[in-house]
């Protein structure tokens, strides 16, 4: 993949109006390991628990054999040879779009009754060759099928969704066939235009508002937009604990001073040496944002100071339960949530040199040790965020 750009991709989501969950299912998957990212959006038929289960079941094949490589035919039929038929209306009881980024930097997508994706290049609209793919087995015949491949290119976007969107306004107000893949693609083409770096998630957000608005703020069906967005990366340095060697502080904190993005340093002992070999001096707030941590500190050239262990391990597990409703404060690990949210590419640098202090029997059971708790975190940022994560240990 080419490591000139980052892909950003996130998925927003509203509910049949009074379902408590949601008939369309998204899976993003990152192979590490072959440098390769597949995303499936999904659309049970129906809505609420039902159509959960077909999407559901719908996706995870998706995902699992695109992951192996099967040619786009052979997908499909499996997909649709399992899935069953609806009696009255005799199609697929879920639609599904999968698209699989490889290694080369070539973009595949599969299409099956989900509106067609709308591709931007830059600010402007990119349409790369589709074919379409005709199924010949006999529960499927001529069930149809769009494909395509492309190079992406840095500031290009793909936006999908389910018929939500496109349906969105049917029946009622301006929009009495619905608010259509036209006025879709104008609708996020006019967004990006005005903001070039709109985020992935911001973009995905606007458009799940605008087919609710179109509903008369009661959406008639599940309404899902995903959008990956290939763009510069933004890079994070987050420093815990002091170096096993002391000769090691001067390394240290040449690392801070020369790293070319943002930089969080947490633990009283690591900023006391941040700031002994920079020379900048630390900056105490005493405004006390959440009651179970201590308040933040500043310093020039670092981004924010916190303390070090109870704060990583409220990050773990504010990451473990983080969805598309969580809503984040102003505490220390809530801003470093923010900051690993909004970064692509993550380093943690992890002193090992044993604080005594968190050798004492009278400290909680859960105080686990750093390297344990940044471990988690990058295993959450990698599996659930598609975070580039890197550590070293000092």
């Amino acid at each position: 993949m080419d490591t000139k750009f980052h892909i950003e991709v996130n998925c927003q989501q509203k509910n049949h109006d009074g379902e408590r969950i949601c008939g369309d299912v998204f899976i993003s998957r990152k192979m590490k390991e072959e440098n390769r990212i597949i995303v499936v959006l999904s659309d049970g038929m129906g809505h609420g628990v039902k159509a959960n289960v077909l999407a559901t079941l719908t996706a995870t094949m998706a995902v699992n054999f695109t992951d192996e490589h099967k040619d786009v035919r052979k997908i499909a039929e499996i997909i649709m040879n399992t899935l069953p038929v609806c009696s009255e209306r005799k199609i697929s009881y879920s639609t599904f779009t999968i698209i699989d980024i490889d290694a080369d930097g070539e973009v595949s997508i599969l299409e099956y009754d989900n509106p067609q994706c709308i591709i931007l290049r830059g600010t402007e609209v990119f349409t790369p060759e589709w074919t379409c793919v005709y199924l010949n087995t006999v529960k499927n015949a001529n069930k149809e099928l769009l494909t395509c491949k492309f190079k992406p290119q840095k500031e290009d976007r793909i936006i999908f969704g389910s018929d939500g969107i496109t349906q969105s306004g049917l029946g009622s107000g301006k929009y009495l066939f619905g608010w259509g893949r036209d006025h879709f693609q104008e609708f996020a083409h006019d967004l990006v235009k005005n903001d070039r770096y709109i985020s992935a998630q911001r973009l995905a957000a606007k458009v799940v508002n605008m087919a609710h608005i179109n509903d008369n703020y009661q959406s008639k069906d599940d309404t899902s937009c995903a959008v990956i967005y290939f763009r510069e990366p933004r890079s994070l340095l987050i420093c815990t604990g002091p170096p096993y060697d002391e000769t090691k502080d001067t390394e240290y904190g040449n690392i801070v001073r020369n790293f070319n993005g943002s930089k969080i340093l947490c633990g009283a002992t690591t900023s006391d040496i941040i700031s002994r070999e920079t020379g900048k001096e630390i900056k105490d707030s005493f405004e006390f944002t959440d009651p179970d941590l201590p308040p933040v500190s500043y310093m020039e050239g670092v981004d924010l100071i916190t303390e070090g262990i109870l704060t990583l391990s409220k990050v773990a597990e504010m990451l473990r339960t983080y969805s598309n409703q969580t809503k984040l404060g102003k505490g220390p690990a809530d801003l470093i949530v923010k900051y690993l949210l909004k970064s692509d590419k993550i380093q943690f640098l992890v002193g090992t040199r044993i604080n005594i202090a968190h050798q004492d029997p009278s400290l909680p059971v859960e105080l686990e040790i750093r390297r344990t708790v940044v471990r988690r975190i990058a295993r959450l940022l990698e599996e659930n965020f598609l975070k580039e994560v890197n550590m070293d240990f000092i």
